[in-house]
């Protein structure tokens, strides 16, 4: 080897140390300034990256009774931690809760001659994965919710869906598209809020559907696709931050729409005791009916938070017929909206939430206690279904601000690299070694 190309492999070599030592280095001080504001970074790998290992108590940004409840936040948080979301989460693993009837197929009913408008977007993540387990699931019949827009009664058009092989998470559905759906829901059904001139009831509706916007949002964060070529998923706390966090309403409208959704299961208790969860497996429907019986019997819940909303306030006066007329049918238009969503998964997810809160609206204003003793409480299969698994949803969503709120809200406070600028940062360093 001639010495011209000695001296030049030699000096390649230095450079290409000298870039590595660049990245080691620059990739140090990014932890440390990310370190300075993030006490804990938690990924999907089941590694938890912290500043000890010592588990600091949470810090509690919301006091006091939630708005428009009989609970406060403090006792939300802990009830849900200690009781709810253990018990939901096993619940909705069962046969009975695992699958979900739903019509996928996208009809949409508001801008039929937009060309615009795609009905599945080609993201994989988008798809939903419609493996049945043949032992574990068979099929049934449905009757029709007041409150929401689907037949449920027409079979042909629906499909059965394993709800455990699509969880709720990124799904890459963004731009005009998925904002035309939450501006359509805002504008067109919703009351703008807040505004003097409106009533109780109106603003409850637009509570609602903004606590399970928050909801929706707070799973895209906590299950994100941090990065599309090695298929690493974990916590998008910038997302976290940006769609929830920074507006205290959203988060105030989240515990709000989980305590009007649990009071709903709580009134619902005679009727959701003596349920049949029947799918043909002895076994695991005893423990459907017993988890359920744990739930709506819970001692600690029923001590700190025996009514969670009070309902009985509602509809007063002249206007009260005409108003849950108004609202009822306000409602259904929501649910007719999930048929315009553009990425199939969001769609499902979408119709069994929706249906979910159809569900609640049903239990607490459909049978009015004791102004309509006559009335009896009849739900159906994929009621139960959606009003549980939607709980589930509210709870997850509770716990994952309780434990990484104060992380996002620290991350976007001064000067910090975010976990996924970090990664990209890390990438592209080592991106010209990697070429040498």
């Amino acid at each position: 080897m001639e010495e011209s190309e000695v001296k030049k492999n030699k000096k390649g070599e230095k450079m290409k140390w000298r870039w590595v030592i660049a990245a080691f280095t620059t990739v140090l001080i990014a932890i440390a300034l990310a370190s300075r504001s993030t006490p804990m970074i938690s990924f999907k790998f089941g590694h938890t990256f912290s500043k000890s290992s010592c588990q600091c108590p949470q810090e509690h940004r919301y006091s006091g009774i939630v708005e428009d409840c009989c609970c406060d936040y403090e006792t939300v948080d802990h009830l849900n931690e200690e009781v709810l979301h253990p018990l939901l989460q096993e619940l909705v693993k069962t046969p009975f809760f695992r699958y979900f009837k739903v019509k996928l197929w996208c009809n949409c009913p508001f801008w039929p001659d937009d060309d615009d408008l795609k009905c599945q977007e080609g993201k994989p993540e988008a798809t939903v994965d419609r493996t049945l387990d043949s032992q574990a699931f068979r099929g049934w019949t449905e009757t029709d919710n007041p409150w929401t827009y689907d037949d449920e009664t027409d079979n042909s058009e629906m499909t059965y869906v394993n709800l455990q092989l699509n969880p709720e998470r990124y799904t890459g559905y963004t731009g005009p598209s998925a904002r035309r759906i939450w501006d359509a829901v805002y504008s067109e059904n919703c009351p703008k809020y807040p505004a003097e001139e409106l009533c109780q009831e109106e603003k409850i509706l637009y509570k609602l559907i903004s606590g399970l916007h928050s909801s929706i949002s707070i799973h895209i964060g906590s299950d994100y696709l941090l990065d599309e070529a090695t298929n690493l998923w974990g916590h998008n706390l910038d997302l976290l931050y940006n769609r929830v966090l920074r507006y205290p309403n959203r988060v105030q409208n989240l515990y709000f729409t989980f305590l009007f959704v649990l009071r709903a299961v709580t009134k619902a208790t005679n009727y959701l005791e003596q349920a049949e969860y029947n799918t043909g497996n002895p076994t695991e429907d005893l423990k459907t009916q017993s988890l359920m019986r744990q739930l709506l019997y819970n001692p600690k819940l029923r001590a700190a938070c025996p009514l969670p909303f009070n309902e009985a306030r509602l509809w007063k006066g002249q206007r009260g017929p005409e108003l849950k007329q108004k609202i009822q049918a306000q409602f259904k238009n929501i649910s007719a909206l999930m048929d315009c969503v553009g990425c199939e998964k969001c769609r499902l997810w979408g119709k069994l939430q929706v249906l979910g809160l159809g569900t609640a609206l049903k239990i607490l204003f459909s049978v009015n206690g004791e102004e309509h003793l006559h009335q009896r409480l009849e739900l159906q299969r994929n009621e139960v279904i959606a009003l549980m698994n939607l709980l589930n949803r509210l709870s997850e969503s509770l716990k994952f601000v309780h434990e990484m709120g104060v992380a996002a809200e620290k991350l976007n406070e001064g000067t910090r690299i975010s976990p996924i600028r970090l990664f990209s940062l890390v990438q592209r360093m080592w991106a010209p070694i990697v070429k040498t």
